[in-house]
């Protein structure tokens, strides 16, 4: 197929927790894409314009995590559900292991995969999101700017969230700020987004980020092979936090997108697809 569509990739799966809905395209060994969190996101959002690059050569799953796109709603905060979800999702189709690709929280829970089901996972790629910052304030500028929104839903405040996204705003096209905008302001949509971002969970960020030997802990027990990939101007999660993973990850390369946001894969789409394709295709040649 040479253009996948929303409708000709939709697809949905039962499972232990709750249904899920996920994209597929292509054949050959599986590779699964996590998308990251924020207003109106999913997978379709996150990855949609990278599904020609990645399906002549895998059979590409682009999975709704809970609470996002149209998964189920958890009651309770989605990130504290995905990898469990994750898991059931692989495990319904058979997979045994594959590698992941993640973006931003979606980086995070592949990670947390990686670390704790070491058999399950191939290679892992992150697109920022992975780390603890060293050097940058925290909460970063684009949390704080994504909590403004969650709390007081304004086009405005949704269009100043994207643009700490990026580095070059012109990507923002009226099309796809207008997507963004009907998906964030879905009202389930918002239910779930409220229950991770808010200004309880600011004050936290800190203290769960900075000294906790755990995220540490954890980043040192992935003995996937590992590519951790970053916009150089990333104002979400920032470059510095890439120095801990590169470091306690045993097999961990890295790759810097110059002129790059948090949206590598978007921003950067024909880099990005040409240097994580390179690295996972190292399996199949």
């Amino acid at each position: 197929m040479s253009e996948y569509t929303y409708e000709s990739t939709s697809k949905t799966l039962s499972t232990p927790h709750g249904e899920l809905h996920y994209h597929e395209a292509g054949e050959g060994p599986p590779l699964l894409l996590l998308h990251g969190s924020g207003p109106g996101v999913s997978g379709w959002a996150n990855f949609r314009g990278n599904l020609p690059a990645f399906a002549p050569h895998f059979r590409t799953l682009v999975l709704d995590m809970p609470g996002f796109g149209k998964s189920y709603e958890p009651d309770d905060n989605p990130a504290l559900h995905a990898p469990d979800a994750a898991l059931a999702f692989l495990d319904q189709l058979g997979v045994d292991r594959i590698p992941i690709v993640g973006n931003s929280m979606g980086g995070g829970v592949a990670a947390r995969l990686a670390a704790a089901h070491p058999e399950r996972v191939s290679r892992l790629v992150t697109i920022g999101g992975v780390g603890v910052p060293f050097f940058s304030p925290t909460p970063a500028e684009g949390i704080i700017l994504l909590v403004d929104f969650v709390e007081n839903p304004t086009r405005d405040r949704l269009l100043r969230w994207m643009h700490s996204m990026v580095f070059d705003p012109s990507i923002l096209t009226d099309e796809f700020v207008e997507m963004r905008w009907q998906s964030a302001t879905d009202p389930a949509a918002l239910t779930g987004i409220r229950k991770m971002y808010n200004a309880g969970m600011l004050a936290g960020l800190r203290e769960r980020l900075i000294g906790n030997p755990g995220a540490l802990a954890m980043l040192a027990q992935i003995k996937a092979p590992t590519l951790l990939t970053w916009g150089r101007d990333d104002r979400v999660t920032p470059l510095d936090g890439m120095l801990a993973p590169m470091r306690f990850i045993e097999k961990c390369e890295v790759h810097i997108f110059y002129d790059c946001g948090h949206w590598a894969m978007i921003e950067r789409q024909d880099e990005f697809e040409s240097v994580v394709l390179s690295y996972l295709l190292r399996d199949l040649t």
